[in-house]
């Protein structure tokens, strides 16, 4: 890496070998995370610290003379001031790629954390037209000399410490091969493992010089905005102090101007994606930024893009035109779906808590009919598919629960799914997703609480989707013999989750199931099993088999028709063990052959050994109290002793009375 060649080169404005010397660099170095290697096995299983934005580069003290480290900070200032002066043509381009290589390195960050080297960017990128301050460079009239003087200092250090060599020449061999070798080993870089959605994004990474010959200006301005869009999004998901400079110098503003300016042109640029990135790790990382994107018109725009992304067509106010025959959405369009999708998720995620207003509300259920398509169409691959579903899911649980009543408002047609005259393809499709999604292993959390969510609460507000859905999950009982957790359907793999070790997700699931049972206790243990159904049952008060009467929160209230049984049920019903909710092979019974005097002996026997788990600890036993919430046996016994002496006080003062 020839730093004073490149120096030299901005010095004379010789382009031509710039752009030759930083082609090397960028071609050597393109899919490399630089690394030092002695420090990071030093530092690798230190504990997290909470920093502060001073030490954001993670810059440490040893090892800051290093050379390789020395010569790219330096490379960082250089390119920086070079671009800060306004270069024209496809040499900016190629320092924007030298420089985003270089963002990979947090030693070097700090290089570009000033005011300066963020506007810079931000006005390559296209979005915006703030004047760069010289404050940051008053104090150094030429960083070239400060960088030149820097390696002549590290130079002149080198030499010294070669002047002082052993007398001995082998052992003086010797000290010089260490030292070669320390320098080796500290500029080895490891290999940059890309990621899934680098891979898939990237469709132009690293053009030749021919494939950059034939294109126009156009594309290269594209190419320079995507390049610098790329630092800003390494620089500010790696450092606190850049988000914070970002939010106070409003690069989030000039973002969305962009975007609503691209909304109206024939074609989204190639770099679209790696804005809306950028806004996503803005507004996932600054809370603050997402009430102000949502105040200047952040869902319209976003929810433009996402049309544009998945071709929505309206036919009605509410009712996007689904043509079968359709071509799947693209990679990139997906990409770019995705994203927007998320951006929406982080500045309407509390909307399903509030009562929106008539204007929220229109653009709300806007959003909601192309989230409908959404979850209609398909993508090129069956891996985009399953993630541009996921994250409209998401998105969906977090609107108004009254904005989604255009998910069914929709007419039938001949192969639609449909109750009572209700559309039901949407709520089909859901139910479709959720099963994929219990099929999946992994991220079994955060993969299905947001749809197993989503059933439920449209279950409780609309008769048609619980009906629907109970059809479904929970088909009328004939086979017995079977535990309610055994099987491969929707309905056996919700109860295996009614177990699970996760608290939320048990009792996502656990309530789904209580919905499509009308929140009937006695319904729900028919189907569940009384095992499985207990931690439920314990958490709302309902284990002495009170009947629900309707959420809380909701207010809902069910119709009161019966669930009739099958006649393969009735027929088994009374052999049905409620605990396991299925017929067993008979035990034989463990007192027979006993005398009366030997059972009353065996249960003196069995509270005798109760007593003593319960006075050691070991167990506690419980009890139902009133409201039907399990508490203990001392509890209930106090209770009862207080309840005694409250009847007779009340018993003394009616005979004092008469």
């Amino acid at each position: 890496m020839d730093v004073e060649r490149i120096i030299e080169c901005i010095k004379q404005h010789d382009h031509d070998g710039l752009r030759t010397q930083l082609q090397q660099f960028n071609k050597e170095y393109a899919q490399c995370f630089f690394f030092d290697v002695e420090e990071w096995e030093r530092t690798k299983f230190k504990k997290n610290k909470v920093r502060d934005h001073e030490s954001d580069s993670e810059l440490e003290d040893e090892g800051s003379g290093d050379r390789e480290i020395i010569l790219r900070q330096s490379l960082a200032s250089v390119l920086v001031h070079f671009l800060q002066s306004g270069p024209q043509g496809r040499v900016t381009r190629v320092c924007l790629r030298t420089l985003r290589i270089l963002s990979r390195d947090k030693k070097v960050l700090d290089r570009l954390l000033t005011d300066s080297a963020l506007i810079t960017l931000a006005r390559l990128a296209g979005f915006s037209q703030a004047p760069v301050p010289g404050e940051d460079l008053s104090d150094q009239a030429d960083p070239f000399e400060d960088v030149v003087k820097a390696l002549s200092d590290l130079e002149s250090n080198g030499q010294e410490e070669d002047e002082a060599c052993p007398e001995n020449e082998d052992e003086g061999a010797d000290a010089n091969a260490v030292s070669t070798e320390r320098r080796r080993r500290s500029s080895i870089f490891r290999a940059l493992t890309r990621g899934k959605r680098d891979t898939r994004a990237s469709l132009v990474e690293d053009e030749d010089e021919e494939e950059e010959e034939r294109k126009g200006a156009d594309k290269w301005e594209e190419e320079q905005n995507k390049e610098a869009v790329k630092i800003l999004c390494n620089v500010i998901y790696n450092s606190a102090w850049a988000q914070e400079r970002a939010a106070e110098l409003s690069l989030l503003s000039g973002l969305t101007e962009k975007l609503a300016t691209e909304s109206q042109s024939a074609s989204p640029p190639s770099g679209q994606y790696y804005e809306l990135r950028l806004i996503f790790l803005l507004t996932a990382l600054r809370p603050e930024l997402r009430n102000q994107l949502k105040q200047e018109g952040g869902v319209a725009v976003l929810t433009a893009v996402l049309e544009r992304c998945v071709s929505v067509q309206w036919k009605e106010q509410y009712e996007v035109l689904l043509d079968p025959a359709a071509a799947p959405v693209s990679m990139e369009d997906s990409l770019r779906a995705q994203e927007a999708l998320k951006i929406l998720f982080n500045i309407t995620y509390s909307a399903h808590t509030q009562e929106p207003g008539e204007e929220d509300a229109t653009l709300y259920r806007r959003l909601a009919a192309v989230l409908r398509h959404c979850l209609m169409v398909h993508c090129e691959g069956e891996e985009d598919t399953d993630e541009l579903k996921g994250h409209t899911v998401n998105l969906l649980s977090a609107l108004p629960l009254n904005c989604l009543d255009v998910l069914l408002c929709v007419p039938l047609r001949p192969d639609s799914e449909q109750i009572d005259g209700v559309n039901m393809d949407c709520v089909h499709a859901l139910l479709e997703f959720l099963e994929k999604r219990l099929e999946m292993g992994q991220k079994v959390k955060e993969r299905l609480t947001p749809v197993l969510n989503l059933l439920t609460e449209c279950s409780r507000a609309h008769r048609g989707t619980r009906r629907y859905l109970r059809q479904q999950i929970l088909p009328p009982l004939r086979d017995a013999s079977v535990r309610p957790e055994q099987g491969t359907t929707v309905k056996s793999r919700l109860v295996r989750l009614m177990t699970h070790l996760d608290t939320e997700l048990k009792h996502c699931a656990a309530d789904l199931l209580f919905v499509l049972c009308k929140e009937n206790v006695s319904r729900f243990v028919k189907y569940t099993g009384y095992g499985n159904a207990a931690g439920l049952l314990a958490t709302r008060g309902l284990l002495g088999g009170q009947r629900s009467k309707g959420s809380p929160s909701s207010g809902t209230q069910y119709s009161s028709d019966s669930d009739s049984d099958t006649d393969e049920y009735r027929q088994v019903k009374g052999r049905i063990n409620p605990v396991t909710g299925s017929v067993e092979e008979e035990q034989p019974d463990p007192m027979e052959g006993m005398t009366e005097d030997e059972k009353e002996e065996e249960a003196c026997r069995l509270v005798s050994l109760i007593n003593k788990l319960s006075k050691d600890n070991m167990i506690q036993p419980m009890g139902l109290d009133a409201q039907g919430q399990l508490t203990s046996l001392t509890g209930l016994r106090d209770l009862s002793v207080e309840e005694e002496g409250s009847e007779e006080e009340d018993t003394d003062e009616l005979e004092n009375v008469e």
